[in-house]
């Protein structure tokens, strides 16, 4: 198991843009995979090679209507870039929750990894 927290990442129009039918990282998601792999390193957990289970706990910045799901493809994208797994397809359970607000927003996730039949 390992357990982070993490910065807010950005919703998923302001981490990636498309041009000329290819998609890129904007400053924003470059910005935010630096962030999340400083903090990986600095937790020296192994990389998680078998099936997957994510939990996040979404504490916003504001109360602003936001969508929930918004943010994840950015999570999941910087923790593969930090190597925390080998891809976010190995994720097979993924649970978003919407937490109390907190000042500058940030997620909490719980990362389990499932056993095989």
């Amino acid at each position: 198991m390992i357990a982070l927290t993490l910065p807010m990442p950005p919703t998923i129009n302001t981490a990636y843009g498309h041009t000329k039918g290819r998609m890129y990282i904007k400053h924003a998601g470059r910005a935010y995979r630096l962030a999340v792999a400083e903090i990986v390193a600095a937790a020296g957990h192994p990389k998680l090679t078998g099936r997957l289970a994510l939990f996040v706990a979404v504490h916003p910045a504001t109360r602003a209507k936001q969508d929930l799901d918004n943010r994840s493809k950015a999570l999941q994208d910087a923790l593969t870039h930090a190597g925390v797994w080998l891809d976010d397809e190995q994720i097979d359970s993924l649970h978003l929750v919407r937490r109390e607000v907190v000042k500058g927003g940030m997620v909490k996730i719980v990362i389990t990894e499932l056993e095989t039949a």
